[in-house]
């Protein structure tokens, strides 16, 4: 027996704790319909996302959204940082993680599948010669040119099916579309 097979039933019980053992806490599907009904309902809706960063010294960085405690980001010890956190680029790949992981398991909820598993693991490639701007300077990709993420996802439902929801998880993903477009960025002196 698989070990999405052996916790099924704990899995499926509607009236099981919020943490279960063997599946991924429930997302709220009322939350979830609701959502749904509310994209549907206005398809132009644009939401701004704010964050403010704050240099605490040498490349260490705080960063506030909402009223959460900072969100860290620092340079390991060979980009002369403390290596007290993920650095900008690793940054980006959690978030892109992270992003295809709630599109993974929202899709995964509103399709009646229970997921038991869920992990991503990301690599990307970049050139970091130009040092930020202080370094080599010739012609050459900035940022990463590559992104691999590879998940691993145990369901309840078929391979073919499992595949199908990935792709139209990445397809939806906002920062999954951030890598593969481009984007208007404006950056300027306050």
């Amino acid at each position: 027996m698989t070990k999405a097979a052996t916790a099924m039933t704990a899995c499926l019980t509607p009236d099981a704790p919020t943490a279960m053992t063997g599946c991924l806490a429930p997302i709220d599907k009322a939350g979830l319909d609701e959502l749904i009904a509310k994209g549907k309902a206005d398809p132009t809706a644009v939401k701004t996302l704010k964050c403010k960063t704050v240099a605490e010294g040498r490349f260490r960085h705080l960063n506030f959204v909402r009223s959460l405690p900072p969100y860290i980001v620092d340079e390991p010890p060979g980009l002369l940082g403390d290596d007290t956190a993920p650095n900008p680029s690793e940054a980006s790949l959690a978030a892109l993680g992270s992003c295809l992981a709630v599109g993974i398991h929202a899709n995964a909820v509103a399709r009646g599948i229970t997921v038991y598993t869920l992990e991503i693991e990301l690599e990307g490639d970049l050139n970091i010669t130009g040092v930020w701007g202080t370094g080599d300077l010739s012609e050459k990709p900035v940022g990463f040119t590559d992104v691999r993420a590879k998940v691993k996802f145990e369901a309840d439902r078929p391979r073919e099916e499992l595949d199908a929801l990935v792709a139209h998880a990445r397809l939806w993903s906002p920062v999954a579309n951030t890598f593969s477009r481009p984007v208007n960025l404006d950056v300027t002196l306050a």
